[in-house]
């Protein structure tokens, strides 16, 4: 089955705009299925796989290669892999800045391909290319996507054991190559260990000397490593909303592994069942409402949670231009209950509208400010009404 993923169209926008586009994300997502289907709008686009020695060969002199293809689209895939490529293309883009000269294809974010985000300025515009959203897939495969994650190959194997088997091989490539060659030179073990107490760690506030006590390394090391792990869209690292209110509140960041297929086979995991008997399961369900709201979303709000140290708690807060728009529980049950935590949050952030969301059912009030919904239909149908200030 074809899954048509919903950053298509503005991914052609941006080749209708800018001079170069980056579509980044992480290894295996679908970056280079989606930009071969690009041949429908654009006429013969030159495809490079710079993880290939032979198309490597082909730019070591990137200016007489490239002066050849002026008039077509070029797609330059895993360029973190030929960082010096950034300053020529700056060179190149600043004699010809027609739009829609370059795609750049990268498994890091732009602060991780540090040369990009230098030479680039003001030449590129990044989209991001996630695992399989929720929107993106049939209703009945939702419980799917939360066990097994959204990674194309992952989400469409043709049972549970194959899929668990391509994560833990997913995993294992990251740590003894990918990871390595963005640049976190650390020993397979000790990366290893880290990701595995991340998974252990996830849904809960970053304590940074209980890492570094587990295993022997400094604060310092170990926020770094959490950094990068961030960069290379591994890692969704929450932080805690302010306020003015004199309370005493959480100051330090939550910890998610942004994709739950990846959690689960951190965990050995391997069906619904064995899910719904972990101790995991309801952070694995906040951990994957956050990651589909945020992709959903984007950069229409900031997210935050909120958590004082008397127990008053928000999941996910939703901020615009200053103004908490939404509060949001996230409860993996079929009839929550309001509880004194939630009230007392939405009294704090002087939030107006609360929701509840769980995985499925019909939408219903609990009080007069909050509404409790499945997660299709608040991706679908509420977040518009957020976004747009409707009551």
């Amino acid at each position: 089955m074809v899954y048509k993923r919903e950053i298509q169209s503005k991914l052609e926008k941006y080749l209708l705009f800018f001079p170069i586009t980056g579509l980044i994300g992480p290894r295996q997502v679908g970056k280079t299925t989606l930009v071969k289907s690009l041949s429908r709008s654009f006429d013969q686009p030159l495809y490079l796989d710079l993880e290939s020695s032979r198309d490597r060969a082909k730019l070591s002199d990137p200016r007489l290669f490239l002066k050849e293809y002026t008039n077509r689209l070029v797609i330059l895939d895993e360029i973190q892999f030929v960082p010096h490529l950034f300053s020529e293309l700056r060179g190149i883009i600043d004699e010809d800045r027609r739009p829609g000269r370059f795609l750049i294809l990268g498994s890091a974010s732009p602060q991780l391909m540090q040369q990009s985000a230098e030479s680039l300025a003001g030449r590129i515009g990044y989209l991001e290319l996630t695992p399989f959203r929720l929107t993106e897939i049939n209703s009945q495969e939702q419980q799917k996507l939360w066990l097994r994650g959204g990674f194309p190959d992952s989400f469409m194997a043709p049972n549970e054991e194959l899929s668990f088997d391509w994560r833990k091989n997913f995993i294992r490539t990251y740590i003894e190559r990918d990871l390595p060659g963005m640049g976190l030179q650390v020993e397979a073990i000790v990366l290893e260990r880290f990701w595995r107490m991340l998974a252990s760690f996830h849904g809960n506030v970053w304590n940074s000397e209980n890492f570094s006590r587990s295993l022997g390394l400094t604060g310092k090391t170990v926020n770094r490593y959490l950094d990068f792990m961030q960069q290379a869209f591994i890692v969704n690292r929450l932080l805690p909303y302010s306020t003015n209110v004199k309370k005493r509140l959480v100051k330090s960041p939550k910890i998610y592994i942004r994709d739950s297929g990846l959690l689960h086979a951190l965990q050995d995991i391997v069906s619904v069942e064995a899910l719904t008997g972990n101790i995991l399961l309801g952070g694995s369900w906040e951990g994957h409402v956050i990651e589909q709201v945020q992709r959903k979303c984007g950069d229409q709000f900031q997210y935050f949670f909120y958590r004082t140290h008397q127990g008053t708690e928000c999941d996910l807060v939703l901020v615009r231009s200053g103004k908490v728009e939404a509060a949001i529980e996230i409860k993996y049950s079929s009839a929550p209950s309001l509880n004194k935590g939630l009230r007392l949050a939405m009294e704090d952030l002087q939030a107006k509208k609360g929701w509840i969301i769980i995985p499925e059912g019909d939408r219903f009030p609990l009080s007069a400010n909050v509404t409790v919904v499945s997660l299709r239909d608040f991706l679908t149908t509420e977040i518009q009404s957020i976004i747009h200030n409707k009551p």
